[in-house]
């Protein structure tokens, strides 16, 4: 008998990318896609998909796993849990962080990560370099080496007492990017606003979870943005902001994006799903919706998916950080912690996809392709893994998701295989649903069932790529043409 043409075949699917859809057969070998037409020869192993959509694995360019918070608390997810987890979702692409604090050293933060993902992780992943200690080593010889070893973004945070990076520190980190062909991601949120607003709730007895979203004044947030924007545009070096939560940050956003920055940004399914009523729940019951920034109203929703639409946002993450409602998490400050020591986090790498799919997909808001487009193509665009990652095409690895776009699925708190024990969208039924999932042309989820080693995902190092590139449009202050001279960069 002839040798099998393909490794694999995934036949008569209706294949979907960020631009097309059409009926096609998918050739694999060699864990890449080698072929893409109709009738194809015969693999080796093949996957009946017809009447299934054949798409890209996603691709969650924000968790938190296994990851060290700065109040010492270790999230309930370990590599193994929640790279599992994600496969069961859709999603065979992961970047997540190695989270530098205070007085620690960043070559021995990143080391220690990536020893842990090797350990556990299923699919493939990279990392964001978090940043709260920017020393002139941190800045001057560990980010130059680290990025050269292909962890090409940083990530800072404008707010947290033991995070917070104030607007010089913030320009030394944007400097050390530009020079290092780096991308920025910024937490940005007002510190002071939220500092102030916590403090006074706190005084005054409102400590429940639900007043967690008014200590976070919706004005922060388009303030941090415009500051945040401005000394980027200083230093002239992309950046992309994370978790855009209100319809004034998506303004701020429209506009330097119309200004022709390189501002980019990312937006998570608790602020398209969720509002700030969800956190008013009978005793701790709502710290399982705390996040930063909280959940607003509808008319934000409303405001988020129209920048989804235009493209002033890019990207749909999950932000996962899972904490269990237990001592080890939200409580482990006590049985009755106020609002302010209740750890801020939701789950959400594995029903990231399902609920965007049922949305975008099933109830046809802006259709398929803009789904597999924010999900998969555009993340794996801006970081740099495009097209190893995030597409269906000739030489792409066979990260492929077949969906039943029919099933129904009612989701609860036993529907996931996080280490959180619980999801904020128990009740909810979406339709669609995925299936089987391939990583680098392995089968690694089907029936129910996952089929991964752990460790046998692999790193993904990366350049910076063209989102981190700069503009090459110096401002007059650091143009020495115009600024007397002066070589600041």
């Amino acid at each position: 008998m002839p040798e099998p043409a393909f490794d694999c075949v995934i036949r008569g699917g209706h294949v979907g990318t960020a631009s097309d859809a059409y009926d096609a057969d998918i050739g694999i070998t060699a864990g890449v896609i080698t072929a893409i037409g109709r009738d194809l020869p015969a693999g080796a192993s093949e996957i009946d998909a017809h009447d299934r959509l054949v798409l890209p694995g996603g691709v969650d360019t924000h968790a938190h796993i296994e990851q060290l918070s700065a109040a010492g608390i270790v999230n309930s997810d370990t590599f193994e849990s929640a790279t599992t987890s994600a496969a069961f979702g859709g999603t065979t692409t992961v970047v997540c962080f190695a989270a530098q604090h205070r007085g620690a050293d960043l070559m021995t933060v990143v080391e220690d990560y990536a020893a842990l993902a090797r350990n556990g992780a299923v699919i493939d992943y990279s990392f964001h370099l978090i940043i709260a200690n920017p020393s002139e080593e941190t800045l001057n010889a560990h980010v130059p080496a680290l990025v050269a070893e292909g962890h090409s973004s940083l990530k800072v945070f404008m707010t947290y007492d033991l995070l917070q990076i104030a607007d010089e520190k913030l320009l030394d980190i944007l400097l050390a990017a530009r020079r290092a062909k780096a991308l920025v991601c910024v937490h940005a949120e007002n510190h002071g606003m939220i500092a102030w607003m916590s403090k006074r709730l706190v005084e005054k007895g409102y400590t429940a979870p639900k007043f967690h979203a008014m200590s976070h004044p919706r004005g922060s947030e388009a303030e941090a943005f415009t500051r945040l924007i401005a000394c980027a545009e200083l230093i002239d070096q992309p950046i992309m902001i994370f978790h855009v939560s209100t319809a004034e940050g998506v303004e701020v956003i429209r506009q330097a994006r119309g200004r022709g920055l390189k501002v980019f940004a990312e937006t998570c399914p608790q602020y398209l799903f969720l509002t700030a009523k969800d956190l008013d729940k009978p005793g701790l019951d709502g710290a399982k919706w705390m996040c930063s920034p909280p959940p607003r109203t509808r008319d934000d929703q409303e405001a988020i998916w129209r920048g989804l639409e235009l493209g002033d946002l890019q990207v749909i993450s999950s932000d996962h950080a899972p904490y269990a409602f237990d001592a080890t998490g939200k409580l482990s400050a006590g049985p009755e912690p106020n609002f302010k020591q209740i750890a801020n986090g939701l789950p959400g790498i594995e029903v990231r996809l399902p609920l965007l799919f049922d949305a975008m997909v099933s109830k046809g808001r802006l259709g398929l392709s803009k789904f597999v487009e924010l999900t998969a193509t555009a993340p794996a665009k801006l970081y740099n893994l495009h097209p190893r990652k995030g597409s269906i095409s000739i030489g792409s690895d066979a990260d492929v998701v077949i969906w039943n776009p029919k099933r129904e699925v009612t989701l609860t708190d036993a529907t996931f295989h996080d280490r959180t024990a619980y999801t904020p969208y128990a009740g909810r039924t979406v339709v669609g649903w995925p299936e089987t999932v391939l990583r680098r042309g392995a089968v690694i989820v089907r029936d129910g069932r996952v089929d991964a080693r752990p460790g046998s995902g692999l790193f993904l190092p990366r350049a910076g790529g063209w989102a981190a590139t700069p503009l090459g449009r110096a401002t007059l202050e650091m143009d020495p043409e115009r600024n007397f001279g002066a070589k600041l960069y």
